[in-house]
This record gives structure tokens, C-alpha cells and sequence, in this order.
């Protein structure tokens, strides 16, 4: 199935779930910052799917685009008070991983 086909919402969720669950206790105040981010992690993954089926992305490109995206997502709980670096980053990272296999498999690119 190709990217643009996968239900956005439901890589939202998968993703939000994972990032809750490294978070925990920071999760309320996290929320709002963390499920916008990640919408928008989203929307950037469906929108290089788009682009690659048009041919007007490359692998490279694409790759460059969500390591910008990752970095304002990193950024973003990085202001909030008593989110390390390393929290961040697992719960970025935990919300990649779980869609993952899905995202590579339809976009054709080993991308995250």
C-alpha cells in the first residue's frame, strides 16, 4: 500500500502513543507541544510521499526534510521545563520507530 493511502490519524495516534509512554509523568504538560509536533512529523511523512510519487523528491532530500523536522520536534520539548535531551529523544524516537516498518515499506526508502 502506498504512503498516501495509510490513514494519517492512525500514524498520529501510534505515534503519540509512544511518545506518552516514554514521557509518562511529563505527559499532561507535554501533550499539547508533543501532539502538534508529531501531527506535524506526520503530515511532512505523507507530504514526501506525495513528492516522491511525483518524482520531484529524492532520497536524500527527503531524509534532510525529516532530520529538520526532528530537530524542531527536539527543540520544542526542549523548552519545556524538566524535559532533558534524552527524554526528548527517546520519545521522538519512539514515535518513529513505531511506524517505521510501515512508513518504509510504503514509501520505498529505508527513511526512518
Amino acid at each position: 500500500m502506498p504512503l498516501t493511502d495509510i490513514d494519517i490519524n492512525t500514524l498520529i495516534k501510534e505515534m503519540t502513543e509512544a511518545a506518552k509512554k516514554e514521557l509518562k509523568s511529563k505527559w499532561k504538560e507535554v501533550k499539547p507541544f508533543a501532539e502538534q509536533q508529531l501531527k506535524s512529523f506526520a503530515e511532512n511523512i505523507k507530504m514526501i510521499a506525495v513528492l516522491k510519487a511525483k518524482g520531484k523528491i529524492n532520497e536524500e532530500k527527503a531524509r534532510l526534510h525529516l532530520a529538520i523536522q526532528k530537530e524542531s520536534a527536539r527543540t520544542v520539548l526542549l523548552t519545556i521545563e524538566g524535559i532533558g535531551l534524552i527524554a526528548a529523544e527517546n520519545a521522538i524516537n519512539a514515535a518513529l520507530k513505531v511506524v517505521q516498518t510501515t512508513v518504509n515499506k510504503s514509501i520505498g526508502w529505508a527513511l526512518l
